[in-house]
């Protein structure tokens, strides 16, 4: 689920060596989602250890950000808190899908239907108190900056980056960010660097939103902005308005321009919803304007190998030569830090 405006928001792509250098603010369980869906055996079925536990997630945690750390990022990932009463109903319809595709991936997996067993298996994708816990834990020993948010993650992580000046951007694939006021979106940041077609590979780059240029490109402002997410469809009310997308919400933002007229002027469509998908479009409107956040202080800590090797390779049973090749690569990544740390003082 989530916000759909991709078809009219421009974006440009960039190197990854654009982003040497920058702290980046990463939407935490939005890239862990991803990983969760993503990275998985050729049947769909999730990585896992001896005792059968998932372990996609600290795969993509520590290998692919260990890719971004050797590319002179610094990484910051800001993790959700309590979830808005409003987002109930989301993760009501999340769970429906999940059971959904359960009865579909069973069914595959009888008729040993490959394909759509991988396509059903990671629409399956649940994340607990102990992957997220575990979470943090992997990152602070590689030494990431982990902040906890009061709210939700990407809110948090917009409101860093347009609070603090030593900050550069938010990432997430989610458009929800631009909503929350993030001046700058990264998206496609933790994706697999390749990926997969029928005509062979293709590379995959990070592409930059600018939330200035976004505005002036669509000739409004980021009121307008967060009352066109509402009438497509956003985490709190799912459904939007059938039948208005995101081009169509664009020309009605523009001409009634007030929150008021805007939803005003979609009021019939709106009560015509059946009853668990209509909204209150002031509730939502709230949440994206006056966000539930903080100043959250960020640190960096220091590396701990041992306790890497600890959550992967003694509890999860990783392979403990994979893993010291990757610990070599971080080492260098350390080095560097520390010599530019010292060029200063010369």
């Amino acid at each position: 689920m989530g916000l759909n405006i991709r078809d009219i928001i421009p974006r440009k792509e960039i190197e990854m060596s654009e982003l040497r250098g920058k702290i980046i603010c990463v939407d935490a369980f939005n890239t862990i989602y991803q990983f969760l869906s993503t990275i998985r055996q050729p049947d769909g079925t999730p990585l896992r250890d001896f005792k059968k536990r998932v372990t996609s997630h600290l795969s993509g945690l520590f290998y692919r950000n260990i890719n971004l750390l050797s590319d002179g990022m610094k990484l910051v990932y800001v993790f959700d808190g309590k979830a808005p009463e409003l987002k109930k109903a989301t993760h009501k319809k999340r769970g429906e899908a999940r059971d959904f595709a359960k009865e579909k991936y069973q069914d595959a997996k009888d008729k040993e239907d490959i394909d759509a067993m991988k396509k059903y298996s990671s629409q399956m994708v649940r994340l607990d108190d102990d992957m997220v816990k575990e979470s943090k834990e992997l990152l602070e020993a590689m030494g990431i900056g982990v902040v906890q948010g009061p709210g939700e993650g990407e809110a948090e992580a917009a409101h860093l980056a347009r609070k603090n000046n030593e900050i550069y951007a938010s990432a997430s694939q989610d458009y929800d960010s631009l909503l929350f006021g993030t001046p700058i979106l990264i998206q496609n940041l933790t994706l697999s660097r390749r990926r997969k077609t029928f005509s062979g590979y293709v590379e995959i780059k990070p592409e930059l939103i600018d939330l200035d240029k976004v505005l002036n490109s669509l000739e409004i402002n980021l009121d307008q902005l967060i009352c066109l997410g509402i009438l497509v469809g956003t985490d709190f009310n799912p459904r939007g308005i059938p039948g208005i997308g995101q081009k169509k919400a664009l020309d009605i933002v523009k001409k009634y321009k007030q929150p008021v007229l805007i939803f005003k002027s979609v009021e019939e469509q709106i009560m015509s919803l059946p009853e668990d998908d209509r909204f209150d479009w002031q509730d939502i409107f709230e949440i994206f304007k006056t966000p539930d956040v903080v100043d959250s202080e960020i640190k960096f800590g220091q590396v701990d190998e041992d306790k890497i090797k600890e959550i992967l390779v003694e509890r999860h049973d990783f392979s403990n030569d994979r893993v010291e090749k990757q610990l070599d690569k971080l080492r260098v990544v350390k080095e560097k830090q520390k010599q530019k740390g010292l060029d200063k003082w010369f």
